[in-house]
């Protein structure tokens, strides 16, 4: 279950100032309902994944014995 600040207070935000694992989750989500979403979802959803790109995707660069290598959100 995703633990974090809620959509309402994010979108108040630039996505610059969201942490990885709430682009995960929110990538993840409207990902679920792109066949949904009106024009502004569609920008919300394309804004999320150009920021992700502009972070280098949503890998870690290493993994340790708490941690893979992948950014989790659960």
């Amino acid at each position: 279950m995703y633990v974090g600040r809620d959509f309402t207070e994010l979108s108040m935000m630039p996505k610059t100032e969201w942490n990885k694992s709430e682009l995960a989750f929110f990538h993840h989500s409207f990902q679920q309902i792109v066949p949904y979403l009106n024009s502004e979802g569609q920008t919300i959803h394309r804004e999320i994944v150009e920021e992700i790109e502009n972070r280098g995707g949503l890998k870690r660069n290493e993994a340790d014995y708490t941690h893979g290598t992948k950014v989790t959100y659960d």
